[in-house]
């Protein structure tokens, strides 16, 4: 089985409270003397205390169109994305040379040459390291990205894969959009970097293994989640028929994925889900019947960092590994949703 050596986070170095935030949002989206009680109970309702942003809030305003923000995503991805995937590597026991695969994910901007590509020389990876970079598949993209790890350690069972997640949400918010999507938006959404170090069958570690994956991509529901792109950047396609599609679909599909190892719901000691909001997560509690504090450690991450789309279930999954300690051979699994609309189920065993 494929094992997950290590998962370091990085955050920047901005830290604010919601209200500061929301305070912020309200000076960069609305007209000056708006009505600002919609967005005031947005932001009250997100479940959010602290987010970061890899800009001091006052930057915000001097960022003038896609080009402006979308340089300030590339140098601070690098910067992010090398202390991401330093840590992870350190937590590991490994050096750059020995990664065999670096796959970059990220949905909130671009870069030809990619990301990863630039990461090389400034970590130290060998020159004829593999690499993927990734972009569209939005919150989803943590778990997929771990599954896609499992997929290409299959095959490799020698290997070093890395994931690496930058997820720079802060930089697409709207200015002078004021429609619910844009706020809710402003009001969930934080910036971090998440890595992921996961090895072959034949290298002998410690660590969750991989069991088993499954992906879901649901019918007519391409239109709930994702981006409009144009010349101010990334606007934000946020239905709120989201929580609808998560109980039509989520519960079969987990019931299914995990009937296929001999387990239901219940027997999951640990959940590793992503944070996509207050309502998404009463939505999953509900349809799986979920205990009293199943959700915890998610709830946590959702105060304390917001969403960070893509990086968050990462998050999510290296608070479970400190902060919970899961007794050997427990199961859990780690699920996340995004655009398309789809789902990702990992099965761990820890």
């Amino acid at each position: 089985m494929t094992r997950i050596a290590s998962v370091h986070g990085a955050l920047p170095s901005h830290r604010h409270t919601q209200h500061e935030v929301t305070d912020m949002v309200a000076r960069l989206c609305l007209p000056p003397g708006a009505d600002r009680r919609l967005l005031d109970r947005l932001h009250r309702h997100a479940r959010v205390r602290t987010r970061h942003t890899v800009l001091p809030l006052d930057g915000y305003r001097e960022l003038n169109g896609f080009g402006p923000a979308n340089d300030v995503f590339i140098r601070s991805s690098l910067d992010l994305g090398a202390q991401a995937v330093r840590g992870a590597l350190r937590s590991a026991g490994l050096r750059p040379t020995d990664v065999d695969l670096l796959m970059f994910t990220s949905v909130t901007g671009i870069a030809a040459p990619s990301v990863d590509a630039r990461l090389v020389a400034r970590l130290g990876l060998r020159s004829d390291v593999r690499r993927l970079p990734v972009f569209g598949l939005g919150c989803v993209a943590g778990a997929a990205g771990v599954a896609r790890l499992h997929d290409y350690l299959l095959g490799r069972p020698d290997d070093v894969a890395v994931l690496l997640s930058v997820e720079l949400c802060s930089l697409t918010f709207q200015r002078q959009d004021t429609t619910p999507a844009n706020l809710v938006a402003t009001a969930l959404f934080g910036d971090g970097a998440a890595a992921v170090v996961a090895l072959g069958s034949r290298r002998a570690v410690a660590g969750p293994e991989i069991v088993d994956t499954r992906s879901r991509m649901y019918p007519d529901t391409e239109h709930v989640m994702g981006w409009d792109i144009g010349s101010t950047g990334f606007t934000v396609v946020l239905d709120p028929a989201v929580p609808d599609v998560v109980r039509r679909y989520l519960a079969d599909d987990v019931r299914e994925f995990l009937a296929e190892h001999g387990l239901k719901p219940k027997d999951i000691a640990h959940w590793v889900c992503h944070p996509g909001g207050p309502k998404v997560l009463e939505t999953v509690m509900d349809v799986l019947d979920l205990p009293a504090g199943a959700l915890d450690v998610t709830w946590r991450s959702l105060a304390d960092i917001g969403n960070l789309s893509s990086a968050s279930v990462l998050h999510v999954l290296r608070d479970t590994l400190e902060q919970r300690r899961p007794e050997p051979g427990t199961p859990g699994l780690l699920l996340a949703m995004g655009p398309g609309f789809c789902c990702e189920l990992v099965l761990l065993r820890w």
